[in-house]
């Protein structure tokens, strides 16, 4: 691993730490964090008493040119609804309300700006 891969790394698990407290504050439960099926990842899976959610954590350095949020491609949307499909097959039981977020974590010299974007996308895999 290149040591610009391992800060690459740190700064993720960094913002992800971030997050969750973020979504635990806002009421979230924490159920998994880098859930893997396969080659597919979710960053973090939690629920509330609206639903099961599906977030994924952009973590970066100020300064930035593209707000995180924004790199959350159509590919990558798709990537993450194939993995809610696999996790909702495997691991989960009953309804649930189903959404996909994105949490955006900024860091600067002094800490973390973080924002959430509750249901940024509907997944079109149906």
């Amino acid at each position: 691993m290149t040591k610009n891969a391992g800060k690459k790394n740190e700064l993720g698990a960094l913002g992800e730490e971030k997050a969750c407290e973020f979504l635990q504050g806002i009421g979230h439960r924490i159920l998994q964090r880098n859930w893997r099926g396969g080659h597919l990842e979710i960053d973090i899976i939690s629920s509330d008493a609206k639903g099961l959610h599906f977030v994924e954590v952009k973590s970066r350095t100020a300064p930035v040119s593209a707000a995180p949020e924004e790199n959350v491609t159509a590919l990558k949307q798709k990537r993450i609804a194939s993995a809610a499909q696999k996790y909702l097959r495997e691991h989960w039981e009953g309804d649930a309300e189903v959404f996909f977020d994105v949490v955006s974590v900024v860091f600067d010299g002094f800490g973390a700006e973080v924002e959430f974007f509750p249901q940024a996308w509907l997944p079109m895999y149906i």
